[in-house]
C-alpha cells in the first residue's frame, strides 16, 4: 500500500502543476466560455454523466479541472463558438494551448471511430482480404454506411478508408470483430483497454461506431489524447487526408463498384490540413476532430456538442485552430500524457469492462443510468487528493453519423 501511495504522490506532482488562470480572470474564478446563439432544435434527453472523480480531472494539470474556459495567460480570447467543450494542443509537444471545458463529459458519436482505429490499425495489416458478415452489417437503419455488402471481400485497407472517409459504421463494425479477432463486443472492450492505456480515463466507449450507446461518454481532452496516438500512426495519417477512393465491384453479390469521397472538409478548405473525423448524431449534436500544420507547428482540435450554425463543426474547428496558432510555442495550460504513462505511476487496474449494447436510435436513447460500472480505476491524482487519500481516503472506483 505505501508503495502504491508513493507512486500516486509522484504521479499527483507530474500531472498537475500549478494552477494557470484564464486571461483576464483572477486564480481560481470560472470564466465562461465564449458562445454564439445556436437555433434550438429538437434533440433526446441527455443522458446523465457518470460521478465526477476529482483525480480524473486534473489528468493533464490543476487548471483543466474546470467547466469554463481555461488560457493562457495574456492569450488573445478564443473564437465564439456554438461547442459545449473543446480543447487546442500541440500534436508533437503534447502542450495544452486552451480549453472549454477539457474534462466535462460529452457523448462522442463518430469520432468515437479515431479511438477504434487507434486499437486497431497496429494489429491490422492493410493488405489482407477479408469477408465482410451479415453481422457487421448491424448498424441502425438510416445511420452512416459505407455500402460494403455481407459476403463481399475487400482489402483491410478498403474497410479503413470507408469508415474514415465516408464514417461507415458496418465497416467498423468488421473492424472491431476483425481487430479482436472473435467479434464486435471483443473489439469494444479492446477499445476501452486502448483509452485507459492513453490516459482517456474519462471515455468509455459501448459501440465500435459512435453510435448512441447506454453510458458512452469521452472528453475533449481524451479525445485529444487519442487524436495524438491516430497522429502519430502514418498509415492514419495518409487515409485521413485520402479525398476519394473506389469501393470495388462484389460480383457474387451483384453489386457494382462505386466511388467514395472524404466528407472532413478542412482538407479540402483549410491550408496545412492533415484530416481528422467528423460526427453526429441527434444526441450527440456535432462532434469534431481535426490537426492541421503551420510553420512546422502541428496542432490538433477537439468539440463536442456543437451546432452546425452559424459554423459547422469542422469550422469551429478551424477557428480554434487559427486561434491556437497565434500563440506562443511555449503557451500551455497544462499537457496531453503520454501513452501508458498513468498505468505505470500507480497501481490501479482497469475496472471490468461492460460488453457494448445493441445501438439504438438516437431518439430512443434516454438518460444513463450512473452504478458501479462508472466507478472506474483512479490512476492520478491531484496534490490535494494524495493528502486525501494519505488521510485514510480510498480510492474509488446517442439518426445519422458523418
Amino acid at each position: 500500500m505505501r508503495a502504491a501511495l508513493l507512486a500516486a504522490t509522484a504521479s499527483a506532482v507530474l500531472l498537475a502543476p500549478a494552477p494557470v488562470a484564464a486571461a483576464g480572470a483572477s486564480a481560481g474564478a470560472t470564466v465562461r466560455c465564449p458562445r454564439v446563439p445556436a437555433p434550438a432544435v429538437s434533440r433526446p434527453p441527455r443522458p446523465a454523466p457518470p460521478p465526477a472523480v476529482p483525480a480524473q480531472r486534473v489528468v493533464g494539470g490543476a487548471a483543466l479541472d474546470t467547466t469554463g474556459l481555461v488560457v493562457p495567460a495574456d492569450a488573445p480570447a478564443p473564437p465564439a463558438i456554438t461547442a459545449t467543450s473543446w480543447l487546442v494542443a500541440d500534436l508533437d509537444s503534447g502542450q495544452v494551448l486552451g480549453g472549454c471545458g477539457p474534462h466535462e463529459y460529452g457523448t462522442p458519436a463518430s469520432v468515437q471511430k479515431l479511438l477504434l482505429a487507434a486499437t486497431m490499425l497496429p494489429r491490422l495489416d492493410p493488405k489482407q482480404t477479408v469477408t465482410v458478415t451479415e453481422d457487421d452489417m448491424h448498424i441502425e437503419p438510416g445511420s452512416s454506411a459505407v455500402g460494403l455488402v455481407a459476403g463481399g471481400r475487400y482489402t483491410i485497407e478498403t474497410i479503413w478508408l470507408g469508415l474514415l472517409l465516408n464514417s461507415g459504421n458496418e465497416a467498423a463494425n468488421a473492424l472491431a470483430r476483425l481487430g479482436s479477432g472473435t467479434d464486435s463486443a471483443a473489439g469494444v472492450r479492446a477499445m476501452n483497454e486502448q483509452a485507459h492505456h492513453l490516459g482517456a480515463l474519462q471515455t468509455h466507449a459501448v459501440t465500435p461506431s459512435g453510435l448512441d450507446g447506454k453510458g458512452q461518454f469521452t472528453s475533449a481532452y481524451d479525445l485529444a489524447l487519442i487524436a495524438r496516438a491516430c497522429f502519430a500512426d502514418p498509415t492514419f495519417r495518409r487515409y485521413a487526408l485520402t479525398e476519394q477512393t473506389q469501393i470495388p465491384t462484389q460480383p457474387a453479390q451483384r453489386t457494382k463498384g462505386f466511388q467514395i469521397q472524404n466528407e472532413n472538409q478542412l482538407i479540402y478548405r483549410y491550408p496545412g490540413a492533415l484530416g481528422g473525423k467528423t460526427g453526429f448524431t441527434d444526441l450527440a449534436r456535432h462532434t469534431y476532430v481535426g490537426a492541421a500544420e503551420r510553420g512546422g507547428r502541428r496542432l490538433v482540435v477537439t468539440l463536442l456538442g456543437a451546432e452546425p450554425a452559424p459554423l459547422r463543426g469542422w469550422e469551429q474547428g478551424a477557428t480554434l485552430l487559427d486561434w491556437g496558432f497565434t500563440l506562443p510555442r511555449d503557451a500551455s495550460v497544462g499537457r496531453l500524457v503520454e501513452a501508458g504513462e498513468l498505468t505505470a505511476t500507480a497501481s490501479a487496474t482497469p475496472s471490468t469492462l461492460a460488453a457494448p449494447g445493441a445501438p439504438r436510435p438516437a431518439a430512443a436513447s434516454g438518460p444513463a443510468r450512473t452504478g458501479s460500472g462508472w466507478l472506474w480505476s483512479v490512476t492520478a491524482v491531484s496534490g490535494a487528493g494524495v493528502l486525501a487519500l494519505l488521510g485514510g481516503l480510498l480510492w474509488r472506483r446517442r439518426r445519422r453519423l458523418p
